[in-house]
């Protein structure tokens, strides 16, 4: 029993006959011959059992019925005009939703300031932004539950990938009228006598500022003990000690009313992408993750 259903590449050709008014203009349009466009036209008619096209003088002329069903036939081509133009914005990075985890000091400085830059660039795409420490970064991305991080190490998971983004370190946060303020670098022999602000002892960067005492055979006088950076900024920026936190906030928040100063030693803890090994990569994650790349750059060379 013949099919009184149109497939998609008869609706395409006879789309195309509408538009151009001749098989030759169809066959141009398609991008395929005048032969190849009479033959899917034929078995359309046939199948159908309805003619679509009167020949009269060598032309085409749409039947009634052609004229009835183009209407809906323009509409088919409309969306699938949409979704190819949907496609181009995927494939180019216009279009889509990218979810990210990182670290407090990261997501509050330079990844967000990326995040708009980047969606100020891209009208069409969203994003959806966590903040949060390291390890539960870490957990976000093994669970799949954000397709991007970024954390501080140490990191470790046979489930991930670690790209490294950018060197960070622990630095001294202060208050520019401190007589400190003035050094180039502090030695962390000199802060044995200053009030000290810095992490709690279950927050992994703590690990790195007590490493760096014990290694200079010093003791400090820590006076105040936060979960983030932020906070010890704050606490650093009213007077009542230097604070030994990652610093990437003072200048992503633009922060005027303290100063950092890299330690002697230096405290290398350095930020990392991390992806799941196993689930896949959007295209609008890997340009991101070259924009990101691009911003850091520009603000390092400017630094």
């Amino acid at each position: 029993m013949t099919s009184s259903r149109m497939t998609l590449r008869q609706m395409e050709v006879f789309y195309a006959i509408m538009k151009t008014g001749s098989v030759t203009g169809a066959a141009t349009l398609l991008n395929t011959t005048q032969p190849g466009v009479s033959t899917v036209l034929r078995h359309c008619e046939s199948q159908l059992r309805m003619k679509l096209f009167d020949r009269i003088a060598g032309r085409l002329h749409p039947t009634p019925e052609a004229k009835e069903l183009l209407p809906d036939v323009e509409a088919v081509f409309a969306r699938v005009d949409t979704v190819n133009r949907r496609t181009r914005e995927l494939v180019s990075g216009q279009r889509g939703t990218l979810s990210i985890a990182a670290a407090f000091p990261i997501a509050n400085g330079y990844l967000s300031r990326a995040v708009a830059q980047f969606m100020t660039d891209r009208k069409d795409t969203s994003v959806v932004l966590r903040s949060m420490p390291s390890r539960e970064v870490l957990e976000c991305v093994v669970n799949r539950e954000v397709e991007l991080g970024v954390a501080f190490e140490p990191l470790s998971s046979p489930a991930i990938d670690l790209d490294l983004l950018v060197p960070a370190g622990i630095a001294c946060v202060l208050r520019p009228d401190h007589p400190l303020a003035a050094r180039a670098e502090i030695d962390v022999r000199d802060l044995t006598e200053e009030p000290i602000i810095t992490y709690l002892p279950f927050i992994p960067q703590r690990t790195f500022v007590d490493h760096a005492f014990i290694q200079a055979n010093a003791i400090p006088r820590i006076v105040a003990e936060v979960t983030i950076s932020l906070t010890g900024i704050m606490l650093a920026q009213s007077g009542i000690g230097i604070a030994l936190v990652e610093p990437f906030l003072v200048a992503g928040m633009n922060i005027q009313s303290v100063v950092t100063r890299p330690l002697k030693p230096r405290i290398d803890m350095n930020a990392y992408l991390i992806r799941n090994k196993n689930a896949p990569r959007s295209k609008l994650m890997e340009i991101f993750v070259e924009y990101l790349r691009k911003i850091l750059r520009q603000d390092f060379v400017q630094t």
